[in-house]
């Protein structure tokens, strides 16, 4: 079965730069958000990145923090649902 037959909603792809906020000592790691709907995105991280499961998704276009909790990991892709939102956080400078 394709990724998108497991879905319950469509995601709309975008290209969009965001920042993964980790709070451990104020870690960022930079991120493409290659598509994403309402509950969850796509995102693209570099093969290396450190990410935990769960963590702030700053996305500077939206003006919002989502609150991420990884559903899967491949390669340089993570897939994450959304569990709310919150304000940027203000050690954050992007």
């Amino acid at each position: 079965m394709a990724e998108d037959e497991h879905r319950d909603k469509h995601r709309q792809r975008v290209l969009k730069g965001a920042t993964i906020l980790t709070g451990v000592t104020n870690s960022e790691v930079k991120c493409t958000v290659r598509n994403m709907h309402a509950g969850g995105a796509e995102l693209k991280v570099s093969p290396d990145a450190r990410v935990p499961d769960e963590f702030l998704l700053y996305v500077p276009v939206d003006g919002i923090a989502y609150k991420a909790v990884v559903r899967w990991r491949r390669e340089d892709r993570i897939g994450v649902m959304f569990a709310g939102t919150e304000p940027k956080p203000s050690w954050h400078y992007g």
